[in-house]
């Protein structure tokens, strides 16, 4: 689990793609002799396993299925990337409950100065808009932040200067990118409720309702 708080922005090495599996190189100051092999890291939001580290740098194995559901594939050699390791049981939760599993690859519809922040909108499906409501939290490349405003496949965030220097937002621009997953508790919630409808032959789910009055 992770909490939505980037604690460094790394560059990438190398990035070996091959037919069964690729690995990523990178380097980072989140690096040093507390590190561990097996351990688990979020870079740009999604979950990845160490394999070697040395130093300065840390590699990590990206399976076909992780290239698929994320931008990973399109990482270039001294790109910049979201790092956050695991959450220990001793921290604070800052963010939110962040899993590392990315739902979908939203594009940057717009990104516009609202006073002292900068504003994003992004496009998603369908599917992936009904489990974001006004207010509550999404991770957008690892980053956790405040959901605005919800519409017809778009939602906004507002980016408070601190944030946008220490993560990559602060190079997002238009038409990119960018890997998003949704409030993990919502979807819980979704599933449990689905069961009981199943089984009761009752009505379907309504998320607005429950986010409104502080189920989710």
């Amino acid at each position: 689990m992770f909490t939505g708080l980037i604690e460094a922005v790394g560059q990438v090495r190398s990035f070996k793609q091959q037919s069964g599996s690729s690995q990523l190189q990178i380097a980072s100051s989140l690096v040093d002799d507390d590190l561990q092999l097996g351990e688990s890291i979020a870079v740009n939001g999604a979950c990845l396993t160490v394999v070697q580290w040395d130093k300065s740098t840390f590699t990590v194995d990206v399976s076909p299925e992780t290239l698929s559901c994320t931008t990973l594939g399109t990482l270039q050699v001294n790109q910049s990337v979201n790092l956050e390791r695991a959450l220990r049981l001793s921290d604070r939760l800052g963010g939110h409950l962040v899993s590392g599993h990315i739902d979908c690859i939203a594009t940057v519809r717009r990104r516009f100065r609202d006073q002292n922040a900068i504003r994003f909108e992004f496009t998603v499906t369908a599917d992936v808009i009904r489990y974001l409501v006004e207010k509550g939290s999404v991770a957008v490349d690892g980053i956790s932040l405040t959901v605005n405003k919800v519409a017809d496949e778009m939602f906004s965030v507002a980016v408070i200067p601190h944030s946008l220097e220490k993560t990559t937002l602060l190079d997002c621009r238009e038409g990119m990118r960018v890997n998003i997953e949704t409030d993990l508790l919502g979807r819980y919630v979704e599933r449990l409720l689905q069961g009981r409808k199943e089984s009761s032959g009752g009505g379907g789910v309504n998320l607005d309702f429950l986010a409104k009055n502080g189920f989710l």
